[in-house]
């Protein structure tokens, strides 16, 4: 169908077999037509090597070795893809069902869009929903008060990224945030309010195995930040929303990483610079509180049970 773009997927990989082959299927699963699909594998040792061989002749190109990373490995196979259109999708995380043809119609909309990017589920180990995470039409100053969007939903123009670049190998974390910040000085942004994908939370995940160095890549990415000429007048007007911004989403990490003493620390320096942006993450807050009172336990008890009462409400319709 030559009126449709090529869009091409890339997937780093590194010991996920576990999930690797769900996400395997989740983009050759599509049912878009002009699709080409790259693995780059960092030399994975648990298997899945294997699973890459049984999709290998429905695979435009694939590799397993050695790597820095997964910014590397994501640079790596996007030299490669040819297609108008490119995105990566993490080895744990999945596509929704016509993900792909809703950036598409996007593309096709909104001509001066570099970057359209839709909500994401949070889903377990077992793929159950944990939480919708909805994002809104943010901008350039947005991504710099750190409204982080959740990249398995983001999809890129290609000539936007050559212009903007490839990834900057030395991040490990916020990697995909810091080319948006790239991005979005290049071209526009724009925002679907449909979910497009689903992003598995689980105990090797990075947000939740490496808190600190999030946390860590944050203040980098601040620091980034005023070293960019491009980003003073936004910056100088917007500096207390930034610094709000940087601090809760450091506390947001260290949240996540069971760190609650350190987040609410950060919590506070937040509220100092601006109030309005702790405001907005107020069930964090209380989250992080419950956690230095000892009644952390009860709320995961809690959406432990509330998830077990809509899975159940959902076997019997």
């Amino acid at each position: 169908m030559p009126d449709l773009p090529l869009v091409s997927i890339v997937s780093p990989s590194l010991n996920q077999a576990q999930f690797l082959e769900q996400a395997i299927q989740s983009v050759l699963g599509q049912g878009y037509q002009r699709l080409e699909y790259i693995i780059v594998d960092g030399g994975s040792t648990d298997g899945s090597v294997d699973i890459i061989r049984r999709y290998a002749d429905r695979l435009a190109w694939s590799v397993s070795e050695l790597d820095t990373g997964q910014a590397e490995a994501i640079n790596k196979g996007l030299r490669r893809a040819r297609g108008e259109i490119v995105a990566w999708l993490n080895s744990d995380d999945v596509y929704l069902p016509g993900a792909v043809a809703e950036a598409v119609r996007a593309f096709q909309a909104y001509p001066e869009a570099g970057l359209v990017f839709g909500n994401v589920l949070a889903i377990d180990e077992a793929g159950r929903t944990l939480n919708l995470l909805r994002y809104g039409d943010w901008n350039l100053a947005d991504l710099m008060a750190f409204r982080i969007i959740g990249q398995p939903a983001v999809f890129l123009r290609r000539s936007a990224l050559e212009q903007a670049g490839s990834l900057d190998t030395s991040y490990h974390y916020l990697l995909d945030h810091q080319l948006w910040l790239r991005m979005a000085q290049v071209s526009g942004m724009r925002y679907l309010p449909k979910t497009l994908a689903a992003a598995r939370y689980h105990l090797a995940a990075k947000n939740i195995a490496h808190p600190m160095e999030f946390a860590q890549e944050v203040q980098r990415i601040a620091s980034w930040m005023e070293s960019q000429p491009a980003l003073a007048d936004l910056l100088a007007k917007n500096r207390k929303c930034i610094q709000a911004g940087r601090h809760s989403l450091s506390a947001f990490y260290l949240v996540e990483g069971g760190e609650s003493r350190l987040a609410m620390e950060e919590y506070k320096r937040a509220f100092a610079a601006h109030p309005p942006t702790v405001l907005r993450a107020w069930k964090r807050v209380a989250y992080a509180m419950l956690n230095l009172l000892g009644l952390g336990r009860l709320r995961r008890i809690y959406l432990a049970a509330r998830r077990q009462k809509a899975l159940t409400m959902k076997d019997t319709k």
